[in-house]
């Protein structure tokens, strides 16, 4: 804990605070993540990526797509079929939150995992109390 303490001043913590509130901003929400991981097996179509996802409406996924592609996350492809097919596929700069996303997943299993194992221990400790 100390080495995260020590050389801190105001202008670094400063510079650290705007540099996460500039990825917050980027990746705010609670789909961003789920909807890129839903296309790092290869490109999809809206409705696909829906039903991936489960819970999203249309209208936020379309939306969240729109946030991604500004971004430079994802890239939209327009094919010129009948009828029209529009596929949404990664861009390599997605790849930039492989190490975010992995730690992410990791610090989440660990989480859950911190969890039951509590409420595990809670549960055990009341059924003793009412044994006694």
């Amino acid at each position: 804990m100390e080495s995260r303490k020590q050389h801190r001043n105001k202008e670094t913590c400063t510079a650290n605070l705007n540099a996460v509130k500039d990825a917050l901003y980027v990746l705010n929400g609670k789909w961003k993540f789920p909807l890129i991981i839903a296309l790092q097996d290869g490109p999809k179509r809206f409705n696909e990526i829906q039903k991936s996802l489960g819970e999203i409406t249309p209208k936020i996924l379309s939306k969240e797509l729109k946030d991604l592609e500004l971004n430079e996350f994802l890239v939209r492809k327009v094919f010129s079929t009948t009828p029209v097919t529009v596929t949404y596929e990664l861009t390599p700069y997605s790849e930039s939150l492989d190490r975010v996303i992995n730690e992410l997943r990791d610090w989440g299993l660990k989480h859950r995992e911190r969890l039951v194992k509590n409420r595990k221990k809670e549960s055990s400790a009341a059924e003793m109390k009412v044994s006694l």
